[in-house]
């Protein structure tokens, strides 16, 4: 076997250990997800990644490693944004905490599938027509720059969702008390729960930030090993990380603004790619400065403003 094709090998004896491992320990049917919990499946999920990011410096070389980190942490980071509008969602339906950890397992299994399918189409895409990259760094660089703009009255309004109002419309549901239940059979007829409209509005959100965060990996690197594995370890983590945020909103409000600035470097790297070569430890170095001064100043910020509020 080649070195690639036994890194996908440990990846997926990895991933599907780590599954069972993570919902025969952590998650059990209709109990509640203390922050204690949340911070040892965030832990376990964390380190699976750095052991797999050791694996692959030893088995792919430094550059692919260096590359999985990086996309890694844009794939985590955009993750974040990911959860604040999760966290939306839970709120307008009124779910019942007990169903949290299912809802949001099947939610995500479903968005690893789409993205999935994403990522296949983008690197058949890439290998046929490469001018397409360009096309990504564009992007990016617009998307960098919108999401820097963006002001708090943008908020994601669940109730304005083109799944939320086309389900509605065109399907039968039922807002009664789901009772853990996504079908709910009445004068035989099947309606769908407000657990079920949950479920296809978190995969159908994912599929959203995927269209931001996919074509940023592949501006860090072309290579499906990288693009696949990153992708996957970062939306397995979501799970966990919703539990460990949910309570800490508020104390993130400038990360989209650092995640806004690796974007639009991302994309202009992208760009700049035939003129000027920028090493892959200064990308992840980049990603990394970014991210830590947005969530440092966040909370500086908040506590000054606390401070200032309690002087009044």
């Amino acid at each position: 076997m080649t070195p690639t094709q036994w890194t996908y090998l440990i990846f997926f004896i990895m991933i599907v250990v780590a599954l069972i491992f993570d919902l025969g320990l952590f998650s059990k049917k209709n109990e509640k997800t203390t922050i204690k919990t949340a911070l040892w499946q965030s832990i376990f999920w964390i380190g699976l990644s750095v052991l797999f990011f050791g694996f692959v410096w030893y088995e792919d070389g430094s550059e692919t490693a260096i590359n999985f980190m990086s996309a890694y942490l844009m794939e985590k980071s955009l993750s974040m944004d990911n959860i604040f509008v999760f966290i939306l969602i839970f709120g307008f339906f009124k779910v019942k905490e007990e169903n949290y950890s299912r809802v949001l397992l099947i939610g995500i299994l479903l968005a690893i599938v789409f993205r999935a399918i994403f990522i296949s189409v983008g690197v058949v895409l890439i290998s046929k027509f490469h001018w397409i990259l360009y096309l990504f760094g564009v992007f990016l660089v617009y998307t960098g720059y919108k999401m820097f703009r963006t002001s708090e009255d943008d908020e994601f309004k669940p109730e304005e969702n083109f799944v939320y109002r086309f389900m509605n419309k065109y399907m039968r549901i039922t807002l009664e008390e789901p009772k853990g239940r996504f079908v709910i059979r009445k004068n035989n007829k099947a309606y769908l729960t407000s657990l079920a409209l949950v479920v296809v509005m978190l995969a159908f959100t994912d599929i959203i930030f995927a269209l931001d965060s996919i074509p940023a990996v592949f501006a860090i690197s072309q290579q499906p090993l990288v693009v696949y594995t990153s992708n996957i370890f970062a939306v397995l983590g979501l799970r966990s990380l919703f539990f460990l945020l949910r309570g800490a909103v508020d104390q993130f409000d400038y990360l989209p603004k650092g995640i806004a600035v690796v974007l639009v470097f991302i994309g202009l790297k992208m760009l700049a790619e035939p003129f000027i070569h920028i090493p892959v430890y200064v990308s992840l170095l980049v990603i990394v400065f970014c991210l830590v001064g947005s969530i440092i100043y966040s909370h500086y910020h908040q506590k000054k403003e606390l401070t200032e509020s309690e002087e009044k």
